[in-house]
């Protein structure tokens, strides 16, 4: 594991760095935050804007570092890229696009290049269902074959699943299907509807109750390891269920590393802009790529001190800020709620977490206006 892990403030460097190479691909996503086009944009980072950055993510010694788009595949110069993050010491992951771009060729050059991981999109069970997800026939289908390509060659490989009112019914049966594959990681992601995301399509908080429990009992016996992400308050859920545990005396042993490419659990507390940047395609800094709020851009200035300066990240790491009831829970500094989600549905990032059925003792919600009301009711199945 790495050391850096376990010893990291989120004052002074982040964990997890994303930058996103280009805003171009040829999937319509029903649920892509970053609304991608065909065409990449001509004022994307240069190849060289781009090594200086991954060089102040080395000096930063940030210890996930992600390409993600768009589709990266639409980057020329991506293997150069990737060799470069190798020289100066960045681990590197990889979000392709499952389109005729990702061939068997293009998976054994991107490993060779120095890849660490493979990150690709499952966002069902059955091609019917994913393909609608992702506005391309055959999608599923090549998603299955980049995952066999990347086992042929030793290529670790990590899932992503957005889930969203449009595929929660198959839940059991991705469960089941990321059983018969050999991964490292099932990425679950929440939707939070900005972009192509709609709120129609945004889950009622006992339904992430649902699949937190779903995926806690998988976690238990898996092969692979599962994180969360827009989903902060799984954390809570964990701890709720390990205390339960005890107290019957059916406690869990600690979770261990599942496999050879762990590279560790995040830290406790990890939000938007709490050990989290992402970096667009014309080199904006933002929070998360879920959070269109800019820092600056790092054209102007430098990554860490966009991160660890600039007002809008001081303030999200604040808790102290936060507000409704999030601001007075007991699992704040763990968990914080969706600063994204928050946002999306509010205008406000410090705003508490739509999409959480817990309520802190002794809490009292105050009166909502009725459009407020109207909007929670259903997003916490009051």
């Amino acid at each position: 594991m790495n050391p850096l892990i376990q010893t990291i403030d989120f004052n002074e460097r982040p964990f997890i760095a994303i930058w996103e190479v280009t805003q171009a691909c040829d999937l319509a996503c029903v649920h892509c935050r970053a609304s991608a086009q065909p065409d990449r944009h001509p004022m994307e980072l240069s190849t060289e804007e781009g090594k200086h950055l991954i060089d102040q993510i080395s000096t930063l010694q940030v210890p996930v570092f992600v390409l993600t788009g768009g589709d990266p595949l639409k980057r020329p110069d991506l293997f150069d890229l990737i060799r470069h993050a190798n020289t100066v010491g960045v681990r590197v992951s990889l979000t392709p696009s499952a389109t005729p771009l990702l061939t068997r060729e293009m998976v054994i050059r991107l490993k060779k290049s120095g890849l660490a991981r493979l990150a690709v999109s499952m966002d069902g069970a059955c091609a019917e269902t994913h393909d609608a997800f992702r506005g391309m026939s055959g999608s599923f289908a090549r998603t299955l074959e980049a995952i066999r390509w990347a086992n042929e060659i030793g290529l670790p490989v990590q899932i992503n699943t957005t889930f969203s009112r449009r595929n929660i019914s198959e839940i059991d049966a991705m469960v089941s299907l990321l059983e018969s594959l050999s991964i490292t990681l099932w990425s679950v992601f929440f939707l939070v509807p900005t972009g192509r995301g709609k709120l129609n399509d945004l889950l009622s908080a006992d339904e992430f109750e649902q699949i937190f429990a779903t995926i806690y009992t998988l976690s238990k016996t898996a092969s692979f390891d599962i994180k969360t992400t827009e989903a902060q308050h799984y954390r809570r859920f964990l701890l709720q269920q390990r205390v339960a545990e005890r107290k019957t005396g059916a406690g869990a042993p600690a979770m261990q590393e599942k496999t050879a490419d762990a590279i560790g659990r995040a830290p406790r507390g990890l939000n938007d802009g709490k050990g989290f940047v992402f970096i667009s395609h014309t080199g904006d800094v933002f929070p998360s790529g879920f959070l269109p709020l800019a820092a600056g851009n790092i054209r102007q200035q430098g990554l860490a001190t966009i991160y660890r300066e600039s007002s809008l990240f001081l303030g999200l790491r604040d808790t102290s800020r936060l507000e409704g009831k999030c601001g007075v829970c007991e699992f704040k500094e763990i968990c914080g709620g969706s600063r994204s989600r928050a946002y999306a549905l509010t205008g406000n990032p410090n705003a508490e977490e739509p999409c959480c059925s817990y309520f802190p003792k002794g809490y009292v919600a105050p009166p909502l206006s009725p459009q407020q009301a109207s909007t929670l009711h259903v997003l916490q199945a009051a």
